[in-house]
């Protein structure tokens, strides 16, 4: 009897052991597939952001080409337009009565003409008396004058143009030498 009753506690203790291995190893799976899917959870986190980011980024870039369209949108017909400007001022240049009507009709033409330029944000590029600036004038003349600096722009032969902060034409000038 003595032999089945430590058989029996034998077994039992057995099994106890087994099942506490059994826990232990159900355990560690768990933690095992805790540890996965916490790493699995942070890559979709990082792609999350990244991805978001990414989105931000498109948006930022599509609004700053949608303002500098906006900002820009005149830029080909605004050069095309200067050339009537040319046109006018050529035109008012060589009248000889300027108090005629036609002379007056013209000048108010290209009064508002320029006014509506303006409003657009055209502007013209400054030159005269002004050192040469490589960047909005275009020296295509050079000449000696007394008392004038090397350098400075001496005469405008064609005016300069600007829209808010892009060159439309730069100034054909004359500088001095």
């Amino acid at each position: 009897m003595m032999e089945e009753k430590t058989e029996k506690v034998e077994t039992e203790v057995k099994e106890e052991h087994e099942e506490k291995h059994d826990k232990h190893a159900a355990h560690k799976k768990l933690k095992d597939q805790i540890l996965e899917l916490e790493i699995e959870n942070a890559k979709l986190k990082n792609e999350y952001f990244k991805a978001y980011a990414d989105a931000e980024n498109i948006k930022k870039r599509n609004n700053a080409e949608l303002e500098s369209a906006k900002k820009y949108r005149l830029q080909s017909f605004a050069k095309e337009i200067l050339q009537v400007l040319d046109n006018l001022e050529r035109t008012l240049s060589n009248i000889e009565d300027k108090e005629s009507a036609l002379s007056k009709g013209i000048q108010m033409t290209y009064d508002q003409l320029v006014s509506a330029l303006q409003k657009e944000g055209v502007e013209e590029v400054l030159a005269l008396n002004l050192p040469l600036d490589p960047n909005t004038h275009h020296a295509i003349l050079a000449e000696q004058k007394e008392g004038v600096e090397p350098g400075i722009v001496i005469e405008v032969l064609q005016k300069g143009y600007i829209l808010k902060d892009r060159l439309l034409r730069a100034a054909l000038v004359k500088v001095s030498e």
